[in-house]
């Protein structure tokens, strides 16, 4: 049965220490060797002048469950930061 009431501290608690005790956290560049498969995302460069939308947290949320999933499937993985023209990260 559901609380009433969402508890995230409880909620993410269980789920947090589930991905640690299987190692999803854990560098996959620690556990493999050199000529082991590799995945990598740049984010280019932001555009600080619009104003931000949608748009923008729905790009990054893509970009987080691809790195998150190959690095679970043990390749080794890069999420590279942009900065803008002015060097704003």
């Amino acid at each position: 049965m559901l609380d009433k009431n969402y508890d995230p501290q409880t909620l993410e608690k269980n789920w947090y220490r589930s991905w640690e005790e299987q190692g999803y956290f854990v560098p996959a560049a620690t556990a493999r060797n050199e000529g082991d498969s590799a995945y990598c995302i740049m984010i280019p460069p932001p555009n600080v002048t619009g104003s931000l939308h949608m748009g923008h947290a729905f790009q990054d949320t893509i970009m987080d469950a691809l790195v998150r999933y190959h690095r679970m499937k043990g390749d080794r993985t890069l999420w590279q930061a942009g900065t803008d023209h002015a060097g704003i990260a």
